[in-house]
């Protein structure tokens, strides 16, 4: 169960836990698959997705792909990431919009620039940093413990020899 304080204006959640994330980038993984690269090009390495047929309708298609490519974004909220991650997704989104728009170049733009891709690696990117492992603390210096503990004993023995 999820926990959060809600006052006048301000909506502050918890941040979403390692296995949540994992999830929401695998979903996103999918999500990018289907739309960028799940339909391979015969006798090519190429391969396109269901936005690049979607934006074969003029701006009603492209309008489509803008839409669905905002799922990105809502999980990129869900997910925690920063408003600068976000404002990245969503300039990729625009780009891959208004590059779509264009007659004829536009269906090639839509198949080559696969904006969910981008995007689901942007959002990858920045959760891996902020997923990332602390390093562990650095080994106890026993031997410097050691070390000042036979120096302190032979200072100690040495001045109570002296008086």
């Amino acid at each position: 169960m999820l926990l959060c304080t809600i006052m006048p204006g301000n909506i502050d959640m918890p941040p979403p836990s390692e296995v949540r994330q994992r999830a929401i980038l695998e979903r996103l993984d999918r999500f990018s698959r289907l739309m960028d690269s799940s339909i391979g090009l015969p006798f090519t390495r190429f391969r396109i997705g269901i936005e690049a047929i979607i934006g074969l309708l003029p701006v009603v298609g492209d309008m489509a792909g803008l839409i669905l490519s905002g799922y990105v974004l809502v999980e990129a909220q869900r997910a925690g990431a920063s408003k600068a991650v976000k404002l990245r997704m969503f300039r990729n989104m625009v780009i891959d919009f208004l590059g779509g728009l264009l007659p004829v170049v536009g269906d090639a733009f839509d198949a080559v620039y696969k904006a969910n891709t981008r995007n689901t690696r942007l959002l990858r990117n920045y959760l891996e940093k902020e997923l990332a492992i602390e390093p562990p603390p650095p080994p106890f210096p026993w031997g410097t413990l050691i070390g000042l503990s036979i120096l302190f004993a032979v200072i100690t023995g040495g001045l109570s020899l002296i008086l």
